[in-house]
């Protein structure tokens, strides 16, 4: 049963600093048929939001040359992104505690890694609110 009726959004933005989860999250989720722009900072990321306008983004909780939440409140303020989806995936369960106010506030749903194939497309489809193909 689809979760929407409307045509699929299909702009993904994908900030990590992690290269080699970054190649994975950015080819799994070309491979779903999503266009893909991927940054391992927080001052890269903001530069693609600005020029690309994405329909949801994945951030890294702990980026270490730059703070997401900072980032995510920045991608907040450009028009039209203010509501934009966005998850925020992380695999330190320690700062999330401290952080998880800020980013209720932000409106951000929170994953931790590692998370299998089919996680992260249901991921995907969870923000872009696309119907799962049975």
């Amino acid at each position: 049963m689809p979760l929407a009726a409307t045509a699929p959004a299909t702009r993904i933005l994908i900030v990590i600093d992690d290269a080699s989860v970054t190649d994975w999250f950015s080819r799994t989720m070309r491979l779903e048929g999503h266009e893909v722009w991927a940054a391992r900072s927080a001052s890269d990321g903001l530069a693609l939001a600005e020029t690309h306008h994405p329909d949801a983004v994945i951030l890294d909780l702990r980026m270490p040359l730059g703070n997401s939440l900072r980032l995510l409140r920045a991608i907040r303020a450009i028009p039209g992104l203010r509501s934009a989806p966005c998850a925020i995936v992380t695999g330190d369960y320690a700062s999330v505690t401290a952080n998880a106010a800020e980013i209720q506030a932000l409106g951000a749903e929170l994953r931790y890694r590692p998370l299998w194939l089919s996680e992260l497309v249901a991921l995907a489809h969870e923000l872009l609110v696309v119907p799962i193909q049975s």
